[in-house]
């Protein structure tokens, strides 16, 4: 921390009262957008810090956050754990990370306050191998933030976004382009893949509003959404003997994985083939062609996730669990408009 900040500098320079400012920078309360920003400008320029020392003596906290992602080798989640960081960090908190590789033992470890002996005093998780049940088995007094499909029972937040909606409309767009043969590449039949259902879940509502039908075969199932399976699926669409014209991927990097199967058999992007991701990592925005993506917005998810979890563990009485839907946007780029289309700018 600057050398004598204060929390009544940072109100003084924000024009706001030193409640506002508490408020924004340790989760109390919501706060308008406007005024948050302001604050944050203010906390910013001045190096303003919490003084998390003398905070955690006074609650009895440890001043830790534990975020736990399934995998810290995928892009859409190292991007989202900068944000969490990020936010985390102005209110003085630090950040423990942990890797659960979908192991539905390795995530009840999470659940169960009692056996972490107050390391972190809540936790933001994004599930993997544990399917919604699981989760009403956890101990109800450690505050938790879900992230990901798996829907509030009313004693935690749940924040993302409409994956229905979001793949209705990624599939729409291939649609209205004229394409007629789309695939979708990453479906996952099982009992933890509900973030794959929804999507194909999308991907049928479009082709039921456009009046055509869902050729089955055009369903590709993937054990993750990574590049390897983007690839293989690809691979297989193309031996078809009717090959699709354009394919929506559950993620970009079964989109990346996809666009060099396609560049092995000399076949072009978007003319031989369009191509749709999801998630608007940085590496889909620079490669070639850049993809086409559903964008969420992971600022506001990593922005939420913290100040619901700060309230959580800042309120002595229990606080009711909010389902929270971050917005989405539809980003076309060259895998589906051409080559014509400008060069992103960052962050687009």
């Amino acid at each position: 921390m600057a050398k004598g900040v204060t929390l009544r500098d940072v109100a003084a320079l924000a024009g706001v009262s030193s409640r506002t400012v508490s408020n924004v920078v340790n989760g109390y309360a919501p706060v308008a957008e406007s005024t948050r920003a302001r604050v944050q400008q203010a906390v910013d320029e001045l190096g303003y810090r919490p003084n998390v020392l003398a905070r955690n003596l006074a609650s009895g906290r440890s001043g830790q956050l534990a975020v736990v992602v399934p995998y810290l080798d995928t892009p859409y989640f190292a991007e989202l754990l900068q944000g969490i960081i990020r936010a985390a960090r102005v209110r003085g908190y630090n950040v423990l990370i942990d890797q659960t590789d979908g192991d539905a033992e390795h995530e009840k470890l999470f659940l169960s306050r009692g056996s972490q002996q107050l390391l972190f005093d809540g936790v933001i998780f994004s599930p993997l191998g544990l399917a919604q049940t699981d989760l009403t088995e956890r101990d109800a007094s450690l505050p938790l933030v879900v992230l990901g499909e798996r829907v509030s029972d009313g004693s935690f937040d749940h924040i993302g976004i409409d994956d229905v909606s979001a793949s209705r409309e990624a599939t729409e767009h291939l649609l209205d382009l004229g394409r007629r043969r789309v695939a979708a590449i990453g479906d996952q039949p099982y009992r933890t893949g509900e973030a794959a259902q929804l999507r194909t879940r999308g991907y049928r509502l479009a082709h039921e509003r456009a009046g055509l039908p869902v050729r089955e075969e055009y369903v590709i199932s993937t054990p993750r959404f990574n590049r390897s399976d983007g690839a293989t699926a690809m691979a297989h669409l193309l031996d078809l003997q009717e090959p699709p014209d354009a394919v929506f991927c559950y993620s970009d990097l079964v989109a990346l994985g996809a666009l060099h199967t396609l560049a092995a058999r000399g076949l072009r992007v978007p003319e031989d083939v369009a191509i749709v991701g999801y998630d608007d990592i940085e590496d889909a925005r620079y490669s070639n062609p850049p993809v086409t993506t559903v964008s969420p917005d992971k600022r506001m998810i990593a922005e939420t996730a913290v100040e619901r979890l700060l309230k959580r563990i800042t309120t002595p009485t229990p606080v009711p669990g909010m389902e929270i839907r971050a917005p989405h946007r539809l980003i076309p780029r060259a895998s589906t408009m051409g080559p014509t289309l400008p060069a992103p700018a960052t962050g687009a």
